[in-house]
C-alpha cells in the first residue's frame, strides 16, 4: 500500500467524505460487528465450553491405540512436536528464557498457547447463523443435557459402527471402509511401476453417486485406488479429444494429497475454492455474465458478485459439516487403523490372530507377519500382528528435500496418514468429509455461476514441476505433474479422493459429503442471486438485465405504460399511472 502511496494507517469511518478507504473501513467494523454475534463464540477463541472427548488422546509416538475407548468416537492426538493455536511447528519455545520441556499449558514468545495436545476446532460451529440454510432442513437433537443442531443429517444410518466380537455388517461395513484407507496408503509409490492417465479423458465424469454403504464398495476401487469417473471423451469448447498424461501413479497421487491439503501454512479447504475462483476468473474464456446469461459484467461486479455467492456456499458448508460432526462425532483413521489391527484380523478364523471384529486381510497389502518376517523382530515379538503395505510415515524422513518415504511394509500399529508430523491428522471428528462438502457446494455454485459446467476453454489445471519439493513431506514428484479437470466438479470429486489417498478420511465420510455439498451450493446461489436480481412476475425465473424478464421491451429507461410492470426500473410500478382499468 505504500508503494502505492495509500496510508494504510488511515482508520477513519466517515465514508460520506468521498473516501474510498474510510468506506472500506466502515464496512470492515460492519463484518467484524455481525461476527461477535454470530454464535461462533469469537470472543471466546470459537472453544466450546462443552465438547469433551470420549477418548483420551492417541499418543502417535507410541504404537498402537491403548488409550481408546469408543471406536466409534473421534479421539485427539497427542503430537511429537509443539504447536499453537493455529497448528504452527514451534521449532524453539522459550517461556521467560527457558526452553519449554512440558509444552501443554505453556505460552510461545508471542502470548499464544503452545501444546502438543490437539482440541476439537470450533466444535459449537453447527449453531453459526447461517446463509441460505433453512430450518426445514435443520434437526435439533437432545444429548447429555445438551442441544445439536444438524443442518442435512445424513443419518447415523450411513456411519458404520464397530461393535465389538460380533461379526455383523456394520462392523463389516466399518471394517472394510477403513481397510481401503489402509490400502490406498501403498499407492503413494512412486516407484511401483504403475503409470495412470490423469487427463479428463480418463478421469472425472462421474455419472452416478452411492447412496448408502453397500454401493460404496462398487464406487471406489480397493485394489487400483480409483472411483467410478469414466473420464470426457472430447473437450467440448474445442471439439477435440484430451491429450493422455501418463504418469507414475504415485506422483499422481502424492501431488493430489497434497494439493487439496490444509493444515499449517496452507489454503484452508474453503481458500482453495477462492484460489479456483481467481484462476477461473483470470481465464480469457471466460465470459462474464451471471448465470452465463444478460449483459455482461464489469470486473469489479464479477468479482463481488462471485465472491458473494461462493462465501455464502462455503460458509453454509462449514455450519452444515461441524453441525454433523460435532453430533455424530466420527472417528479417524489413524485411530481407527490401528486399534482394528490391534484386534487382529477378521479373514479367517482358522489362522492366528483372529478376531470378527478386526481388520479384514488383503494379500499384498493387509497381511499377518510370520515368522522370517523382516518385521517378525529379534525375539519374534511381532509374529502374529498386523502389517500394511503403505507409506512409511513422516518419520521415517529426515531430510525432505532430497528423501522420499516411499511404500513398504510397516506394522500397523505405525501407520501414519500423508501428514506432516505436526499436522497428522485434522484435529475434529471425520463424519463427514469437510473436503468433499465444502468442494462439491464450491463445484455448485461455479458451474451456476458461470452457466457451464465446465472450466473456461473445458480445461483447469495446476502444473507442478519435477523435483520441485512441492510435497513438502518428502523429495517429489519425480515428472512434471498437472492435475487437470474438465469440469468443477471433477476438481470437487478429486479433493474428496485425494482425502482418502491422504489417509485422512475413509469412503463413508466422503460419499455424504458430496451429496449435502451438492444442495448447499444450490440453495447458497439461489439465495445470492436474490440480493442481485429480481423476479418480477413471480414465475421463478430471474432477470438478468432487464427489469422483467418475460418482456424485452421492459429495461432501464423504458417509458411507463400501464400494464402492471415497472418499465423503467426505478422501483414503481406504473409510477402513480391512473390506470383505466384500476379506477
Amino acid at each position: 500500500m505504500k508503494k502505492h502511496g495509500y496510508n494504510f494507517r488511515d482508520y477513519s469511518f466517515d465514508y460520506e467524505s468521498g473516501s474510498p478507504a474510510a468506506l472500506g473501513n466502515y464496512l470492515a467494523q460492519c463484518i467484524l460487528q455481525m461476527g461477535q454475534q454470530d454464535g461462533a463464540n469469537e470472543q471466546g477463541n470459537y472453544r466450546s465450553k462443552s465438547y469433551e472427548s470420549v477418548n483420551p488422546p492417541l499418543q502417535v509416538a507410541v504404537p498402537g491405540a491403548p488409550a481408546l475407548v469408543d471406536p466409534n468416537s473421534w479421539q485427539p492426538l497427542k503430537l511429537t512436536v509443539p504447536i499453537d493455536q493455529d497448528g504452527h511447528r514451534m521449532l524453539e519455545c522459550k517461556c521467560g528464557g527457558k526452553p519449554l520441556i512440558e509444552y501443554d499449558g505453556a505460552v510461545d514468545p508471542g502470548g499464544r498457547p503452545v501444546t502438543t495436545l490437539q482440541a476439537f476446532v470450533c466444535p459449537d460451529w453447527g449453531k453459526v447463523q447461517p446463509f441460505a440454510l433453512h430450518k426445514k432442513d435443520r434437526n435439533i437433537y437432545q444429548r447429555d443435557g445438551q442441544e445439536y443442531w444438524v443442518y442435512h443429517d445424513p443419518g447415523a444410518g450411513q456411519l458404520p459402527r464397530l461393535e465389538m466380537n460380533d461379526n455383523n455388517q456394520a462392523s463389516s461395513d466399518y471394517a472394510w471402509n477403513f481397510a481401503l484407507v489402509a490400502a490406498w496408503s501403498g499407492l503413494l509409490d512412486p516407484t511401483d511401476g504403475v503409470l495412470w492417465d490423469i487427463s479428463p479423458g480418463s478421469t472425472g465424469n462421474i455419472l452416478y453417486y452411492p447412496k448408502n454403504l453397500v454401493e460404496l464398495r462398487d464406487f471406489y476401487n480397493q485394489e487400483t485406488g480409483r472411483d467410478a469417473g469414466s473420464g470426457h471423451k472430447i473437450n467440448p469448447r474445442t471439439g477435440q479429444p484430451y491429450a493422455p498424461q501418463l504418469v507414475p501413479r504415485g506422483d499422481f497421487t502424492r501431488v493430489a494429497a497434497e494439493f487439496w491439503a490444509e493444515g499449517p501454512d496452507k489454503e484452508t479447504v474453503a481458500g482453495h475454492w477462492f484460489a479456483l475462483l481467481n484462476y477461473v476468473n483470470d481465464q480469457p474464456g471466460l465470459v462474464k455474465k451471471f448465470n452465463g446469461k444478460g449483459r455482461l459484467m464489469t470486473d469489479l461486479e464479477w468479482d463481488v458478485k462471485s465472491y458473494f455467492a461462493l462465501a455464502g456456499a462455503l460458509h453454509d458448508a462449514a455450519v452444515t459439516t461441524w453441525g454433523i460432526k460435532r453430533w455424530h462425532n466420527g472417528i479417524r483413521p489413524i485411530s481407527a487403523l490401528r486399534y482394528l489391527a490391534g484386534l487382529g484380523q477378521s479373514s479367517d478364523h482358522k489362522s492366528p490372530s483372529y478376531n470378527p471384529a478386526g481388520i479384514p486381510l488383503i494379500p499384498g497389502k493387509i497381511e499377518l507377519v510370520k515368522k522370517g518376517d523382516p518385521l517378525a523382530g529379534d525375539r519374534k515379538e511381532n509374529v502374529g500382528k498386523i502389517k500394511f503395505y503403505a507409506w512409511k510415515g513422516p518419520f521415517s524422513v529426515t531430510d525432505p528435500n532430497t528423501q522420499t518415504a516411499g511404500a513398504g511394509w510397516i506394522l500397523a500399529e505405525n501407520w501414519f496418514p500423508y501428514q506432516s508430523e505436526e499436522f497428522i491428522t485434522p484435529p475434529y471428528a471425520g463424519y463427514i468429509s469437510e473436503h468433499s462438502a465444502f468442494s462439491h457446494s464450491a463445484a455448485e455454485v461455479l458451474t451456476l455461476l458461470t452457466g457451464d459446467e465446465y472450466f473456461p476453454g473445458g480445461l483447469g489445471e495446476f502444473s507442478v514441476k519435477a523435483d520441485s519439493n512441492f510435497l513438502n513431506l518428502e523429495k517429489g514428484p519425480g515428472v512434471d505433474v498437472s492435475l487437470q479437470w474438465a469440469t468443477y466438479r471433477d476438481a470437487a470429486d478429486q479433493a474428496s479422493l485425494s482425502r482418502i489417498w491422504a489417509g485422512t478420511n475413509p469412503p463413508f465420510d466422503d460419499m455424504p459429503g458430496r451429496l449435502i455439498g451438492d444442495k448447499i451450493g444450490a440453495s447458497a446461489f439461489l439465495l445470492a442471486k436474490k440480493y442481485f436480481y429480481k423476479d418480477n412476475d413471480h414465475d421463478g425465473y430471474f432477470s438478468f438485465e432487464d427489469c422483467d424478464d418475460t418482456n424485452p421491451a421492459v429495461h432501464p429507461g423504458a417509458p411507463e405504460i400501464c400494464d402492471k410492470l415497472d418499465n423503467d426500473c426505478n422501483g414503481k410500478v406504473d409510477d402513480g399511472i391512473p390506470c383505466p382499468e384500476r379506477q
